[in-house]
């Protein structure tokens, strides 16, 4: 079985939403998280705000240099009672797996890391 089934079309389409908005940085690489200061930011986070989200429901990104979302991040927290997604953009595997153990250093919130892929699947193809 495999892990994730991936499609290219599916980033096409992230890649969309990032770009669609102002990327705004509320953490600098380094500062402490404001709930948990023991935690610092393994790069800069913030948030694209588009025209379309609601004013709960910005993107939530952890940047470095580029503009392509490299993978994105599933969490659920338990505090919250809910699921976020976290772009990762322009970020190497090694940033990746960094901005993973940030997300799962609490016990309240578990994540799961998705990298891009290129493939295209039978399935994604549109009649």
């Amino acid at each position: 079985m495999k892990e994730f089934e991936n499609n290219a079309y599916f980033w096409q389409k992230v890649d969309t939403l990032y770009s669609s908005g102002d990327f705004k940085l509320t953490n600098a690489k380094g500062s402490s998280h404001r709930t948990y200061p023991s935690l610092t930011y393994p790069c800069d986070f913030g948030y694209v705000k588009t025209l379309d989200n609601a004013p709960e429901t910005p993107i939530e990104v952890f940047k470095d240099h580029g503009s392509k979302v490299t993978a994105i991040a599933v969490c659920a927290d338990i505090i919250n009672k809910r699921f976020e997604v976290k772009n990762l953009v322009g970020l190497s595997d090694e940033q990746c797996e960094e901005v993973l153990h940030f997300l799962n250093c609490t016990d309240y919130q578990k994540a799961v890391l998705i990298k891009r892929g290129t493939e295209i699947p039978s399935w994604g193809e549109t009649e």
